[in-house]
């Protein structure tokens, strides 16, 4: 049995596997919004006839409470074929996708994929749709991968052990997936390692593995004051507007070296290494090229003082403001004091930070700031621990070298800015590392109007993940 089997057949039958993941695409799996509860659904049964298709056994496992259902997990297996003695492998990915707002900014109907030139003018071609690159086309180029050594060679996975973990919630905070790893544990015990493709590479043609995800901790907080709106001629300078107070409060998050100013905020972060620094360094990254590319000028290279751009974004946390809003938003004027006014924060964090005491300490830092005769309501949105991995491990040297032989371009190991709270999640209940293998671009908008995957990113991935289902036939653990 060879790779080069399984290689042979999805170069040709590459029309056909993207079109698949047209079809997936076409389908509005946004998991935040109650109104697409059914689309999710139709999302993971899709997934489910893919594996299902490829030889795995699969199963739709629910999630949540009979009184508060959330979105279904796919999970597939595949068994190994004797004597099969390399690792037991989880593969992590989610169907479902952000939502579309503002719709008005869509060069296409944002789940009516089209495929247009990678640049304007340039070679190479793009999807855009939303989930093209985050995750579902990140995904397709595994379970296409699946597919390849099933058709190509007639072996399910190619004969590796696999537990395929596809979820449903991941961008609405995964807020079921504790409780149903915690549940289902036993069935998930026996994997060795995580792989997940949900992150990027360096530049075009500069494929990467990530070693390091920051976490999240994802709060909305509301500031309510009168117990109704209030005429802003009549009662402006009479009492507290929330708005104005909101700001002020929320503005303190920062010092002047754009530090966070909680207390504790920095107690248990992970000091960069000089090595580390050295490594990234001559990775050779230009941010002002990044910052031109979203419209920016190199002098909007802002952030905490002491760190470099590429320091700020893999090893230090931040703080955001993702959303505030308060009184009179609609067209035209209305003078009013609002009675709330509320705002989304989010913290990115990393290695050794708990997101459930940031949130707290968070909450207690807002609460010190009452105005007088205010009060606080505060809503979780979800945490997830940030995750930093080996980097001398078995399974991350044979990534390295099935992205190597399928690209011919030897990867570099970095870290993301991004949160993937799984990773996190899986070695605290599991003990397993993770290995992150994505083909994601840093011009994807991802999040965004536009989100595009560019068709020669989803090739290298497709190509990589059946080189490493190789490599990983070669192993024992």
């Amino acid at each position: 049995m060879s790779h080069t089997n399984a290689m042979k057949w999805a170069e040709a039958h590459e029309q056909a596997g993207i079109g698949r993941l047209l079809e997936w695409l076409r389908i509005p799996s946004i998991s935040t919004d109650p109104a697409y509860r059914g689309h999710v659904r139709e999302a993971a049964e899709w997934a489910g006839e893919h594996l299902r298709a490829s030889g795995l056994a699969v199963e739709i496992s629910p999630t949540g409470t009979p009184d508060k259902p959330g979105h279904p997990i796919v999970l597939a297996t595949s068994r190994g074929d004797a004597p099969y003695a390399g690792p037991h492998v989880l593969f992590y990915g989610h169907y479902d996708v952000q939502p579309v707002d503002p719709l008005n900014l869509w060069e296409n109907p944002p789940f009516e994929p089209v495929i247009r030139p990678a640049t304007p003018g340039g070679p190479g071609e793009r999807i855009v749709a939303r989930g093209s690159c985050d995750d579902k086309g990140q995904v397709m180029m595994f379970l296409e991968a699946l597919r390849a050594w099933k058709e190509g060679t007639g072996a399910t996975a190619g004969g590796v052990r696999f537990t395929v973990l596809l979820e449903g919630e991941e961008e609405s905070g995964s807020v079921n997936l504790d409780r149903w790893v915690h549940d289902h544990a036993a069935r998930l015990k026996p994997c060795d390692v995580c792989v997940i493709s949900d992150t990027g590479m360096l530049a075009r043609g500069r494929p990467a593995i990530t070693y390091g995800v920051r976490g999240l901790s994802y709060n909305e907080v509301t500031l309510i004051g009168p117990n109704q709106d209030l005429h802003s001629g009549l009662w402006g300078g009479r009492t507290l507007n929330p708005n104005n107070e909101l700001c002020r409060i929320l503005a303190g998050l920062w010092d002047a070296n754009r530090r966070v100013t909680i207390p504790g905020f920095y107690d248990q972060v992970r000091d960069i290494a000089p090595s580390e620094r050295a490594e990234w360094k001559a990775l050779g990254i230009d941010p002002g090229a990044s910052l031109r590319e979203i419209g920016l000028p190199a002098s909007a290279d802002v952030g905490e003082a002491g760190y470099s751009s590429v320091e700020r974004e893999w090893a230090r946390p931040t703080a955001e403001i993702n959303g505030i809003c308060g009184g009179y938003t609609g067209a035209g004027a209305k003078t009013v004091i609002p009675s709330h006014a509320s705002a989304k924060v989010s913290f990115r964090l990393v290695a050794d930070q708990n997101p459930a005491a940031i949130r707290d300490a968070f909450q207690a830092w807002c609460r010190e700031r009452t105005p007088p005769g205010f009060r606080w309501e505060f809503k979780d949105h979800g945490t997830g621990h940030p995750a930093t991995v080996a980097t001398d491990s078995p399974a991350l040297a044979a990534a390295r070298r099935a992205i190597e032989n399928a690209t011919g371009v030897r990867p570099a190991l970095i870290k993301s800015g991004g949160s993937i709270p799984v990773a996190g999640l899986l070695k605290g209940v599991l003990g397993i590392e993770t290995i992150f293998m994505g083909f994601g671009l840093e011009d994807d908008r991802v999040h965004s109007p536009n989100e595009k995957f560019e068709i020669e990113c989803y090739r290298m991935g497709l190509r990589s993940h059946i080189a490493f289902i190789d490599e990983l036939r070669r192993m024992t653990k």
